[in-house]
């Protein structure tokens, strides 16, 4: 039996990820910074501690799920003085592929055992355990931290060394933003010319351009539910991160086949 450490426990992802492992028979050690909102996992089980160092104390997996890199990094730094020499870095946030970096720099300099797995999904699917993790790290951690990863997720995909999973979350984040917003435009240009937006629905379903998430976000715009389900400012955080990453990407590949060729 393997206990975790989950800092960021009272976020809207960290506090169902927090409640599910719990509820898979895992001990759970939780921290948020504001305390309150970690407080009803006592109801299944979690201790809830008043400090990031005082929750590793005791866990063999250090679960982080935070906003951002500069959170995970100080709430680690502060939780470093109670981590065990045998424990996992369990790192879930999305914070892009420097911030990633800045990670691994941290646990190599203490020594600590590192994976890095961002997830796919919102507030819902992480109350009800249907996230998708995009797993990555050294090969000889996976069995320790699978029981975590199942309890949270409905699927784990292991793609390669510590760092891959949060490049392919930034892929698939520019993906869902995209999809998004296209959909919105696509919606408020059908309406601008006076058409039902229903028809654009129609038009679409059950072809080649349809897809579930389109259903789902067509339907929540034409009813006008507008019910939050990711912050503005995150979304934000991505577009920067994969637009940055994009052109380092376009840049690479300009070196590696000429101009000419890319242009043609």
């Amino acid at each position: 039996m393997i206990t975790v450490a989950v800092l960021g426990a009272g976020s809207s992802m960290g506090s169902g990820i927090a409640h599910n492992i719990a509820r898979a028979g895992i001990g759970v050690r939780a921290w948020n910074r504001t305390r309150e909102k970690a407080a009803p996992l006592a109801d299944d089980g979690a201790r809830v501690l008043g400090s990031p160092a005082e929750a590793a104390e005791g866990a063999d997996v250090i679960l982080t799920m935070l906003a951002d890199a500069e959170a995970v990094l100080g709430t680690m730094e502060a939780a470093l003085p109670g981590v065990g020499d045998n424990a996992v870095w369990l790192q879930m946030s999305t914070i892009g592929e420097e911030g990633t970096k800045r990670c691994m720099h941290l646990a190599q300099r203490r020594g600590l055992a590192f994976a890095d797995a961002p997830v796919l999904g919102t507030r819902q699917p992480a109350q009800e355990g249907k996230l998708v993790v995009l797993a990555s790290g050294p090969e000889e951690l996976r069995d320790r931290v699978q029981p975590v990863l199942d309890a949270v997720g409905q699927r784990t995909m292991w793609v390669g060394p510590a760092g891959s999973g949060s490049q392919l979350k930034l892929a698939t984040n520019m993906w869902v933003l995209t999809v998004t917003e296209g959909c919105a435009e696509a919606i408020a240009l059908t309406e601008g010319m006076g058409l039902n937006a229903e028809l654009l629905v129609e038009a679409i379903s059950g072809g080649p351009l349809d897809s579930p998430y389109f259903q789902m976000k067509s339907k929540a715009i034409n009813e006008r539910q507008f019910e939050p389900q990711f912050q503005l400012k995150l979304a934000a955080k991505d577009v920067a991160a994969y637009t940055i990453r994009g052109m380092h990407a376009q840049q690479q590949a300009a070196r590696h086949i000429g101009h000419g060729s890319l242009l043609e």
